[in-house]
C-alpha cells in the first residue's frame, strides 16, 4: 500500500495565535512553492479563544490536531493481501494464497468487513486430523463440490448447500448399499447404473458419479424424482474421495475477527511491537476508522516503518513540542524564541530572527521568494504579529515587526488599531472557562540547569478581569505545581493597557528566585512587575541568568 507523502508543520503545545497562524501560513508557502499538497499544518493543542476569533473572521479552517508525532501503523508498509468470501473453498483459498505469497488469507464479508482470517497452518492441520475426514459442517455450495473435483453438476441446483450429511464411497453391491445409505448423505461411486440407482432410491442428497461423462435419462429422471442432486467427473472414485474435502467452505476453518489481534491504522508501533511479539502469528490484519479492512502487517514490516517529517515552527523547547518528537525527522526549524533544547539527527534548515513574532518571519520569506500573499494569509499573518507583540508594547517587538504588520493590515483591508481591540477582547472573555483551561491556555514548560518549572499568561484590555482570575487561579498553581517533576510555577497576569504585570508564583525556590531576578519584594504569592509583559524577552531571560548563577 503506497503511502501519502505528508510533512506537517506543526507548533508547539498550548498554542497560540502565532504557533497557528504560522504553520498554516507557511504550509501555503511551501505548497505553492513545491506545487504539491504534502504540507499539512497541524497543532498540538486546544485553540485558545482568540486564535479562534482570528480563524472564524479569516474564514480559515483550523489545522487538525496531533498529540503526538510518533510512528503509527499508516507509516509502515501495509501488504495488500486480497480477501476473500466467506464461502471460497478450502482449494481455492490454499491456491490463492499461493498465488499471492502469504500465509495468511482474510475471509471477508460483503460489506467488506473482515469476518475471520485462514492460515496455511489451518489447512494443514485440517487435512492432517483423520476427525476431519467429512467436515460438513458449514453448508457447500454443489458448484463448489464440482469445481474442487473438477466436475459439473448435471441434476439440481447448484447453488444449493449440502450439510449434516455423510460422505459415502459406494463400494459394495446394491444389496449392501441400501443398509449402509441413510437420507441425506452424498455418495461418490463409479458409472454403474444399478449402484446408482439404489443410492437415490436409499435417500441420497446427492450423487457424485465418477470417470463418467454423463447418466442414464432413467437416473436422470429418478434424481429429479427424489430430489437429489447429480455431479459427474471425470476423476476416479480414489481421487474425488481425497480432494472432495478441499470444497468446505474456508469460513469452516476460520478464526472468528472476534478472536483476532487487528490492528487500526491510527495505532502507535510502540503499542502494536511488544503485542506482535508475544503472539505467533506471522500477519495481523489492519483496520481503518470505520472498521475496514486495508490489508496486513507483520514484524518485518516494523522495519520499513518511515519517521513522520515534521517542520517546527514558534518553538525550539522540546518540553513545548508535541510528544515523541524523537521518532520524528525534523527537517526545519522556524521560530524567534531563544535556541532551546530540541536535537535533530542531522542538520536542517534553521531560521531564528530576533524580531516579535514567527509570522513577521514568515512574511519576509514570503517577499524573499517573491510570493504573493493572499488576504486571508495576510489577515492571519497580522494578527500573530499583533498578538505576539500585544499591539506593539511588548519589549520583544521590533521595527521590522511594526512595518510587516502594517504592510500586512494593508493587503487584509483592516484597520489595525480597532482590528486589534476586536482580538484581544475576544481571547480574553475568560469568565466561562476553568481554572484549568485558563492556566494552560498558554502554558509553557522550560528547564534550565537541571530546574523545570511552567509558566502561563494571560494578557487583556480588562484590568478588573484579571483581577477576577488571580482569586480563581491560586489553587490550580498549587495543584499544577509537582507534576512532572515541575518544581516552580508561575502565571503572568499581563494589562496591555498599563503594560504592566502581576506575577503569580508557588514552589520551592520560586520566591527567592522572582526577589533576585527583578529585585521586588513578592508577598503572599504574587509580585508585582512594572513595564513587563513578555514571557519571552523579560521574564524568562531573568530567571535564566539567576539560575544559572546559583
Amino acid at each position: 500500500m503506497e503511502k501519502e507523502e505528508r510533512i506537517y508543520i506543526i507548533g508547539h503545545k498550548n498554542p497560540d495565535t502565532d504557533s497557528i497562524c504560522s504553520a498554516i501560513a507557511y504550509a501555503y508557502l511551501k505548497n505553492k512553492q513545491t506545487g504539491t499538497n504534502k504540507y499539512k499544518a497541524r497543532r498540538a493543542g486546544q485553540i485558545n479563544e482568540e486564535t479562534e476569533f482570528v480563524l472564524k473572521y479569516w474564514g480559515v479552517e483550523a489545522p487538525k490536531f496531533v498529540a503526538n508525532i510518533g510512528l503509527q501503523v499508516r507509516d509502515m508498509e501495509i501488504n495488500e493481501t486480497e480477501g476473500a468470501p466467506p464461502n471460497i473453498s478450502i482449494r481455492n483459498a490454499w491456491e490463492l494464497m499461493q498465488h499471492s505469497d502469504t500465509q495468511t488469507l482474510p475471509i471477508m464479508n460483503q460489506d467488506h468487513m473482515l469476518d475471520g482470517l485462514v492460515t496455511v497452518g489451518d489447512i494443514t492441520n485440517y487435512f492432517m486430523n483423520v476427525e476431519n475426514a467429512n467436515l460438513f459442517t458449514v453448508g457447500t455450495k454443489y458448484d463448489e463440490i464440482a469445481d474442487t473435483i473438477h466436475g459439473e453438476v448435471v441434476i439440481g441446483d447448484p447453488q444449493d448447500m449440502f450439510e449434516d450429511g455423510r460422505i459415502i464411497v459406494a463400494a459394495s453391491g446394491p444389496d449392501h448399499m441400501c443398509r449402509e445409505i441413510e437420507q441425506g448423505d452424498l455418495v461418490i461411486l463409479g458409472d454403474h447404473e444399478p449402484g446408482q440407482k439404489q443410492a437415490i432410491l436409499s435417500g441420497a442428497k446427492c450423487l457424485v458419479v465418477t470417470e463418467a461423462q454423463n447418466v442414464s435419462d432413467e437416473i436422470r429422471a429418478l434424481a429429479v424424482e427424489k430430489n437429489c442432486v447429480v455431479i459427474c467427473t471425470e476423476f476416479d472414485t480414489y481421487t474425488v474421495s481425497r480432494v472432495i474435502n478441499q470444497s468446505v467452505p474456508a469460513e469452516s476453518l476460520m478464526k472468528k475477527a472476534d478472536k483476532l489481534v487487528t490492528f487500526h491504522m491510527e495505532d502507535f508501533v510502540d503499542d502494536i511491537r511488544d503485542t506482535m511479539g508475544g503472539m505467533r502469528y506471522r500477519s495481523f490484519p489492519v483496520l481503518d476508522r470505520k472498521g475496514e479492512y486495508v490489508g496486513m502487517i507483520g514484524r518485518r514490516n516494523l522495519l520499513t516503518a518511515t519517521k513522520k517529517q515534521v517542520i517546527l515552527v514558534d518553538h525550539t523547547e522540546k518540553s513545548q513540542a508535541v510528544d515523541n518528537l524523537d521518532q520524528a525527522e525534523i527537517l526545519e526549524i522556524i521560530d524567534h524564541h531563544r535556541i532551546g533544547t530540541v536535537e535533530t539527527m542531522q542538520p536542517v534548515f534553521f531560521r531564528g530572527d530576533p524580531v516579535g513574532c514567527t509570522c513577521t518571519i514568515l512574511m519576509n520569506m514570503y517577499r524573499e521568494r517573491g510570493m504573493e500573499i493572499p488576504k486571508d494569509i495576510a489577515g492571519l499573518l497580522c494578527s500573530a504579529i499583533l498578538s505576539d507583540t500585544l499591539m506593539f508594547r511588548s519589549p520583544t517587538c521590533t521595527p521590522r515587526d511594526v512595518g510587516a504588520a502594517n504592510e500586512l493590515a494593508a493587503i487584509a483591508g483592516i484597520n489595525l488599531t480597532e482590528y486589534a481591540k476586536e482580538m484581544f477582547r475576544a481571547g480574553s472573555n475568560l469568565k466561562a472557562k476553568t481554572p484549568d483551561e485558563i492556566l494552560h491556555q498558554d502554558y509553557k514548560k522550560f528547564t534550565i540547569e537541571n530546574v523545570s518549572f511552567g509558566v502561563g499568561q494571560i494578557s487583556s484590555l480588562d484590568g478588573e478581569e484579571l483581577r477576577e482570575i488571580q482569586r480563581r487561579l491560586r489553587p490550580q498553581l498549587e495543584e499544577e505545581c509537582g507534576r512532572r517533576n515541575t518544581s516552580m510555577v508561575f502565571f503572568m497576569l499581563t494589562d496591555i493597557m498599563t503594560e504592566n504585570t502581576i506575577l503569580m508564583y508557588t514552589g520551592s525556590g520560586a520566591e527567592e528566585l522572582i526577589r533576585d531576578s527583578f529585585g521586588v519584594e513578592p508577598k503572599n504569592g504574587e509580585a508585582f512587575l512594572e513595564k513587563v509583559v513578555s514571557r519571552k524577552k523579560q521574564l524568562i531571560p531573568a530567571f535564566m541568568q539567576r539560575l544559572q548563577t546559583m
